[in-house]
């Protein structure tokens, strides 16, 4: 959906609907929303927060919004909390996007950053599609994990996480480990499974 402004055209939000059949009858609907960041669209992200099971927050990596991201991310924390959710337990990954301007946040920021959140940092150039789908998946992948430690999926549906994440990859395009997309985390060893805690 758009909405055209007096300056541009500002994407509304947008919506990806992505399904999932386990054993038996059971289908899983996965909704993924977009909605853009400038401050006319408040109202606009506190509804699409209603009920959601994961956040992807996207920064812009330039020094110059630097503040502009710490106002973003309060306004996340403040309608997540109006909508009864919290953030410390709801599942969230951190996307810098922009990584192909030139001043920018440096690497070993994000890096100390990732070292001391408890969130996955993510690099990006969306125009170019990198780092996009890695978001995604990460997201995924910790969104499902904590569902299923919430209501059990894993044995009510005899679902494992990376088959749901994995299936969910080949959808969207994905020809190899899906795996190793969620491992671009900054600051995870692509040549290990290891993970922060609380993070899997």
């Amino acid at each position: 959906m758009t909405l055209e402004t007096r300056d541009d055209r500002t994407l509304f939000f947008d919506l990806l609907p992505l399904s999932f059949k386990a054993e038996g009858d059971v289908s899983l609907r996965i909704k993924l929303f977009t909605v853009p960041g400038q401050v006319i669209h408040a109202s606009t992200r506190k509804l699409v927060l209603q009920g959601a099971d994961g956040v992807a927050f996207i920064a812009d990596s330039q020094l110059s919004e630097t503040e502009n991201n710490r106002l973003a991310f309060l306004d996340l924390r403040n309608n997540l909390k109006e909508n009864g959710l919290d953030l410390r337990k709801l599942p969230l990954v951190i996307q810098f996007n922009k990584r192909d301007l030139p001043i920018i946040r440096p690497d070993e920021e994000l890096a100390e950053l990732a070292r001391h959140g408890r969130e996955p940092v993510y690099k990006a150039i969306a125009t170019r599609g990198d780092g996009v789908l890695e978001t995604f998946l990460g997201l995924l992948a910790l969104t499902w994990h904590r569902l299923d430690e919430e209501h059990d999926f894993s044995n009510k549906f005899r679902v494992r996480s990376d088959t749901f994440v994995a299936a969910l990859a080949r959808q969207l395009g994905v020809t190899g480990d899906p795996q190793r997309l969620i491992d671009a985390a900054v600051g995870i060893d692509p040549r290990s499974s290891a993970r922060k805690e609380g993070a899997s």
